[in-house]
């Protein structure tokens, strides 16, 4: 049994991943313990990780694995976007991410198997306009993520990003509120369909596995082929 921390557990992506692997030993955070996060009876911390103290996180001595899901999608044109609002995505997807990494760093070098998850999004890799705020913070993951994992390889700690396009979670909801929306997103990508948590939590099982053990600094697309293909 491993112990691993998923931060933004309580819905989405992050609660997928914690049920898929409710066998584990879990560590869960978030800024809200919904029914559907209690009911797998995890070790429940509730704050806001970019905003709060970390000293109450009381976490085992050993830690094998560590997912990074909160994110944010603040669309909007360029020129109705402030300062404050590239700042607080910089924060919330970048600088969360840093302060508990840098909490759990000495547990993870500890198992001498471990491996971080972080989120990026496709918007980082192909232009989308109103993105230009949530690109650049997902943007800054995926350059943190590569040189994290070439420092910590020696350590053999693995660094991997999922990165996905429009998935239907509460994140999207204003995005996917009418059967039209859905359909016109699903046209928008290769596969014709949108994203569902399942299809990024499963990789999140397979990144923390042993079956991914030769897998680091990678941009993983989960995103229907919008990332590489065109029609």
């Amino acid at each position: 049994m491993k112990n691993i921390l998923i931060i933004g557990a309580g819905k989405g992506i992050g609660l997928k991943s914690a049920q898929l692997l409710k066998d584990e030993n879990l560590y869960t955070i978030s800024r809200n313990l919904t029914p559907e996060l209690e009911s797998l009876g995890t070790h429940f911390f509730q704050l806001d990780i970019s905003k709060n103290d970390l000293s109450e996180v009381s976490l085992p001595d050993e830690l094998h694995g560590l997912v990074f899901c909160p994110g944010s999608i603040n669309l909007k044109p360029f020129n109705r976007l402030s300062e404050a609002d590239f700042l607080a995505d910089f924060n919330q997807n970048l600088m969360g991410a840093v302060k508990i990494i840098q909490k759990c760093l000495p547990a993870l070098k500890k198992s001498k198997s471990a491996s971080i998850i972080l989120f990026s999004t496709v918007a980082a890799k192909v232009g989308m306009p109103f993105h230009t705020s949530v690109a650049a913070s997902k943007g800054a993951i995926e350059g943190f993520a590569k040189s994290l994992a070439a420092e910590l390889a020696s350590a053999k700690i693995r660094v991997n990003v999922i990165a996905p396009s429009l998935s239907n979670t509460a994140l999207a909801a204003q995005l996917l509120s009418t059967e039209e929306k859905r359909e016109a997103s699903a046209k928008r990508h290769p596969l014709q369909r949108i994203g569902l948590p399942d299809d990024s939590a499963q990789l999140v099982e397979f990144l923390l596995s042993d079956k991914s053990s030769w897998i680091t600094a990678q941009i993983i697309g989960v995103d229907g082929g919008l990332g590489n293909i065109k029609l």
